[in-house]
């Protein structure tokens, strides 16, 4: 049970860590600053949906790997 919990564990955390890398960087540096994030409103909602999704999926890894990061600590000191 513990081996399975613990494989559980890697999987979740190569998955956040992958969900977290294809995520596209929330600040537009310098030119977002100065178009005051227009571009954001209007521009770019093809690309919105793939962010929308890696967004739902890096909660539910991170929540995931909380929760199993707790249980194997607690199987494993009992």
């Amino acid at each position: 049970m513990a081996l399975f919990l613990k494989i559980l564990l890697v999987i979740f955390s190569l998955g956040l860590i992958i969900a977290v890398l294809l995520q596209s960087g929330k600040s537009a540096g310098l030119s977002g600053a100065i178009t005051g994030g227009a571009e954001h409103l209007f521009g770019k909602q093809k690309a919105r949906g793939m962010d929308a999704i890696l967004e739902k999926a890096t909660i539910v890894l991170a929540v995931g790997f909380i929760l199993l990061s707790l249980t194997v600590a607690y199987i494993v000191k009992g």
